[in-house]
């Protein structure tokens, strides 16, 4: 439940979002989401997580981190580290999870409401802690992926689950590769 006089803030895992936005076969349109949410309560800040492989200045994910930065998302960064799994595979790590969870407890006594864009169970003691606070916590991801991209145990300590389906005619458009595809015909 939202309320009009509501200080809202987002709270983004970008990669997170990203991959259940891919299960259901859509790309989230970031100028979209942020006006639905400053319709829904009064938004105080977005914020927008994600690690960057670095000396990588051609990433696919460098021109949306750009255009974030310059539409009024705050963006959190950080170097992600390359290493090789013991299959010999090349694996990239960059979670951002304890950056997300430091600055939702310290906007915590200036917020109303806390939507967080992630699935990712690790996230349960945070939402704890935020409702503690008195900060309600929605929680934006999917069950109608499969798998389900959301844990169970963070959707039931979230105080409001939002399916992210049912914000894909608000928020989303088609993959750009079908996009790009439709086009070229």
């Amino acid at each position: 439940m939202f309320y009009k006089d509501d200080r809202l803030a987002l709270f983004i895992d970008g990669s997170n979002l990203y991959a259940a936005a891919k299960a259901l076969g859509f790309d989230i349109d970031y100028k979209l989401l942020r006006q639905e949410f400053e319709r829904r309560g009064k938004l105080i800040r977005a914020y927008y997580y994600t690690a960057l492989l670095e000396n990588d200045d051609y990433s696919p994910i460098r021109p949306l981190v750009d255009w974030l930065h310059y539409n009024g998302f705050s963006m959190v960064t950080k170097p992600a580290r390359e290493y090789t799994d013991g299959l010999g595979r090349r694996k990239i790590k960059g979670n951002m999870d304890i950056e997300l969870t430091v600055t939702a407890l310290e906007l915590a006594p200036r917020m109303d409401h806390a939507v967080l864009f992630s699935g990712d169970g690790d996230f349960r003691p945070l939402v704890e802690a935020l409702q503690r606070q008195g900060v309600r916590v929605s929680v934006v991801s999917t069950t109608r992926s499969q798998p389900p991209m959301i844990a169970d145990e963070l959707r039931r300590q979230a105080d409001n689950f939002i399916e992210l389906e049912a914000l894909r005619d608000t928020i989303g458009r088609p993959p750009r590769e079908q996009a790009v595809a439709a086009t070229s015909d």
